[in-house]
């Protein structure tokens, strides 16, 4: 099979063709240096994604928290680290780099708050 891709490794954003089986990358076209191959072969054998939202907030100058994962998540549980934040609500105030939750979806990655936020 072949996939199109641009690789996000550096800012130079190289067009790349990856062909492959199963998850196994047979060969890789377009990119630049090898950091394009790796991360051709990450993105077919193993894709994960950093997870940003928001998370409700109770007596806060905000009404929500803009937060993310700590470290990347397998692609294949975003939905249910999703879910996670979905239900979850902290109490103001909340501090930059905070856990709001711990070990989200047993993805191995926590969700922390990206901002400080104030009570009212």
């Amino acid at each position: 099979m072949k996939k199109e891709m641009v690789c996000i490794s550096c800012p130079k954003g190289c067009r790349m063709t990856v062909e492959y089986e199963g998850d196994k990358v047979l060969e890789v076209l377009g990119n630049s240096c090898s950091k394009g191959w790796d991360y051709a072969v990450d993105e077919i054998t193993k894709p994960v994604r950093i997870v940003t939202s928001t998370v409700k907030v109770r007596g806060g100058k905000l009404t929500v928290v803009p937060v993310k994962t700590n470290k990347p998540v397998r692609r294949h549980l975003i939905f249910d680290v999703m879910n996670e934040i979905y239900k979850a609500e902290v109490k103001a105030p909340v501090k930059e780099g905070q856990v709001i939750i711990k070990n989200a979806a047993d993805s191995g990655a926590d969700i922390i708050a990206t901002l400080d936020l104030k009570k009212i």
